[in-house]
């Protein structure tokens, strides 16, 4: 059964006339008549009373005509949706952030703007560390990822967009004596207990005190490793050392704890758009053109 054949019977059933129908649909009345010929005979059921005077549903006519009505607005509806998908405003898009990721402002405006702009588009945020966001992209278990410098070669396939860029910062007790310097250094840091992520937290962080203070001539004396952002401030609170985390962690205040920054050129940071080279989804290129519009915005 096509949907031509539905579209010529609903034509019919509504004008009751073959003539009229025939001049709606711009055929000819015995094309018409005979498609209609043809789907009774599929369907197995006469739909239509003909006389030279007239054209009456049959009680099968009838109910037929409210389920052809049902599956042309369903086609129309199909249409339609492929058609939004096609431009990027409808279907599924899997982003993937760190945990350190919401705390910058960027973040809250590029979800909130998106969301507005394509309320057809059902988001789905997963929280996950840099390398898990790298191989789920590979893996097309992602779309799109923000994630910070892996410190690592790239996954081939993948290619990285800069949206904003955060100086790393000393978190450290009050009353410690690198909170009353004037400018801190990494090599500041040598021999002193440090509370950091660890290795296989999967963070590009961790290599990269590892690379920094490697550069300033020592081995990283770590004190006490932790999964989360949040637990390693509350562990700096608690006496067991300090620590190196980008500067979106300072808007979590706690008592005892304060942040300094370091006077190192490399001491920095950035938050990334990870993206398949290949990719095609409109989808996609509209998350993409948000996050770039704001991070322009939000520049400096």
């Amino acid at each position: 059964m096509e949907l031509r054949h539905l579209r010529y019977f609903v034509a019919v059933a509504e004008e009751l006339s073959f003539t009229r129908a025939a001049e709606r649909l711009h055929i000819g009345q015995p094309p018409l008549s005979h498609q209609i010929q043809m789907l009774e005979a599929e369907v197995g059921a006469q739909l239509l009373e003909r006389s030279k005077r007239w054209v009456r549903l049959t009680e099968a006519g009838k109910l037929f005509l409210d389920d052809a009505r049902r599956v042309l607005a369903l086609s129309e509806q199909a249409k339609q949706t492929a058609r939004r998908a096609e431009r990027g405003e409808a279907g599924e898009l899997r982003v993937g952030f760190t945990f350190s990721t919401p705390l910058t402002p960027l973040f809250a405006t590029v979800i909130n703007r998106y969301r507005q702009r394509y309320p057809g588009v059902t988001l789905t945020l997963h929280e996950q560390s840099t390398f898990e966001q790298l191989d789920a992209i590979v893996d097309r278990r992602l779309d799109l990822g923000l994630v910070r410098p892996p410190e690592q070669a790239l996954p081939d396939g993948v290619e990285l967009t800069v949206l904003r860029r955060d100086p790393l910062v000393l978190v450290l007790p009050v009353e410690h004596p690198l909170a009353h310097k004037q400018a801190i250094a990494i090599s500041d840091l040598k021999g002193l207990p440090l509370v950091m992520f660890p290795k296989t937290a999967g963070t590009g962080i961790h290599p990269q005190i590892f690379r920094l203070c490697k550069e300033a001539g020592f081995v990283p004396n770590i004190a006490v490793e932790a999964a989360e952002g949040s637990t390693i401030i509350g562990l700096v609170a608690a006496g067991s050392g300090i620590s190196v985390l980008p500067s979106s962690f300072e808007i979590i205040r706690l008592g005892g704890v304060c942040y300094r920054p370091l006077a190192d050129p490399e001491a920095n940071t950035a938050l990334l758009l990870a993206r398949r080279t290949d990719e095609i989804s409109p989808l996609v290129a509209g998350f993409v053109a948000v996050a770039e519009e704001v991070a322009v915005e939000t520049a400096g």
